[in-house]
């Protein structure tokens, strides 16, 4: 029987990590894993197939996708759970007809807090020279290997010059919630998504225990835990300020209303942050 597959829509610094660790205490008989780095021959899906699926190379990313299907298969487990940013930025189009049994879980943080905490691990990662932090896309250009790559057209109103590290994460996080909700919609995923907002629902045992439930997962413990690595960046805090705000506010401005009209409803109506959003 094939493995029941979880995946995470969600943008980077959303508590993928930590989510990992959560599931990984509490739940019985399901194999979980985050960013599949050490999982030899399960693709990450970070760098050049965020690249080839958004230029329309989508032949390369489906036979990656179809390798990770054939890890997942070699496992042998109930259920295979994979926390990571990638799902929304390289093959959320094309997972469904490949992983047909799948269930995804929603993972939404503050879009300011998202944004300032991917500058800040971004101009970390450039200072500390973390090797294989670029990779080189099939037009010879060098792309940041965690992030879209700036040829998405929600960048297209944007000069590159003008806009900041900030900026450019403001508007890399609502092209991934327009995305969520183009994939929950068009495939008719709603009944088959839990949303969870971060990070109050990751420190809340009630929420934990509802993931698990809808996951079908046993417990392996009669209380839930909530230990786990929460990814922060060294050094410098994410805060939010004035100076966000000001930067919001410049992005919004010049931003076309397709791209905020998914802010009014559900699940995002209602959010002490939607306002920011708004025209």
């Amino acid at each position: 029987m094939a493995a029941r597959t979880v995946f995470t829509l969600t943008s980077g610094r959303s508590g993928t990590r930590f989510l990992c660790d959560l599931l990984r205490r509490n739940a019985r008989d399901c194999f979980v894993v985050h960013e599949p780095y050490l999982d030899r021959g399960n693709p990450t899906m970070f760098g050049l197939p965020i690249y080839d699926r958004q230029v329309g190379h989508i032949d390369a990313v489906r036979r990656l996708v179809r390798r990770k299907r054939e890890r997942v298969e070699r496992l042998r487990v109930g259920t295979y759970i994979e926390t990571s940013h990638a799902f929304l930025k390289s093959y959320w189009d094309i997972a469904p007809s490949i992983f047909p049994d799948m269930r995804v879980l929603h993972l939404i943080r503050h879009p300011l807090h998202v944004a300032r905490s991917e500058a800040n691990r971004e101009r970390l990662l450039q200072r500390l020279r973390l090797p294989f932090r670029r990779y080189r896309g099939r037009d010879g250009r060098r792309y940041f290997r965690w992030s879209l790559t700036g040829l998405e057209p929600i960048f297209s109103g944007f000069d590159a010059a003008r806009t900041t590290l900030f900026q450019r994460y403001l508007l890399q996080w609502i092209e991934i919630e327009n995305r969520a909700m183009q994939f929950l919609e068009h495939f008719h995923m709603d009944v088959a998504c839990l949303t969870l907002f971060t990070p109050d629902d990751l420190n809340d045992p009630a929420a934990i225990g509802r993931v698990l439930e809808f996951l079908g997962l046993e417990r392996s413990r009669d209380e839930i835990v909530v230990e786990g690595t929460r990814n922060r960046n060294p050094g410098r805090g994410t805060t939010v300020g004035e100076d966000e705000e000001r930067e919001c506010r410049e992005v919004i401005d010049r931003l076309p209303p397709r791209y905020l009209a998914i802010f009014r409803r559900q699940p995002y109506a209602g959010q002490p942050w939607t306002g920011l959003l708004e025209k």
